[in-house]
């Protein structure tokens, strides 16, 4: 059976789509840090999932809009008023991608742009399964293989838009961790950057052997390149374009 025939709910446990548990762990600035090795959870299938939507604000608008026409039927027929910092909100592409540093040296990235999709069960055992385009409920998912925990040294996983129009303060953006076991681990990327272009989420690292998760939530104004350069990854980069669907 292939690994990825496990990924989903009702084609079997091992790697399943989460365990069921209801309950989560915040990680914030004063509480940074969660042991997957320490919840028994350095195996199998971790799944990291990037959801995004419109702030409250904006459907707080619309909701009053709604009560409006109720109240007032003939402004259907007006033009609709849109506040402007709601203009191209539909058009945000939020990317999810991760940086990857192995023990064997080699580094590399996983991501939508160039169509670099990686792999689940060889170098680098991390793949990303989709490109959400539109903030759909389902989001963009990475999964990671770790029963290769050994040969994996670190794992930056970072959140960028695509468009390059900066919008990180008008979507509410969460980045969460299925583990194969014990809670879902959430991280909300709501600090105020609305200059940001990229935002790096969050760190798993081998430290001798126990694998740890850290909060990052560090947005920059720059791409990949300026990721790679704040944590030392040393990568050559040049411009890159999505597939069209």
């Amino acid at each position: 059976m292939g690994f990825f025939d496990n990924l989903f709910p009702g084609r079997g446990d091992p790697f399943g789509a989460g365990n069921g548990m209801s309950h989560s762990i915040d990680l914030t600035r004063r509480r940074p840090t969660v042991s997957l090795t320490k919840q028994g959870a350095a195996s199998g299938n971790l799944r990291v999932n990037l959801s995004w939507r419109m702030r409250t604000p904006d459907l707080e608008y619309r909701s009053r809009a709604s009560g409006d026409l109720l109240r007032h039927p003939m402004r259907l027929f007006r033009p609709a008023e849109v506040p402007s910092h709601t203009q191209g909100l539909a058009k945000v592409d939020l990317d999810l991608g991760c940086l990857y540093e192995l023990t064997d040296g080699s580094k590399g990235v996983v991501q939508p742009l160039g169509d670099l999709l990686g792999e689940i069960n060889e170098p680098p055992y991390v793949k990303l399964s989709g490109d959400d385009r539109l903030g759909s409920g389902s989001g963009e998912t990475i999964h990671v293989n770790l029963d290769h925990r050994d040969e994996i040294k670190r794992l930056l996983f970072f959140v960028y838009i695509y468009d390059q129009t900066p919008a990180f303060d008008r979507t509410q953006a969460t980045v969460t961790l299925f583990p194969s076991n014990g809670p879902q681990i959430e991280i909300a990327l709501d600090e105020h950057a609305p200059q940001a272009r990229s935002c790096a989420v969050f760190m798993v690292e081998n430290v001798k052997g126990e694998l740890v998760v850290r909060r990052e939530v560090r947005f920059v104004y720059g791409f990949q390149s300026e990721l790679d350069r704040l944590y030392g990854w040393g990568m050559q980069w040049g411009q890159g374009f999505k597939s069209r669907t």
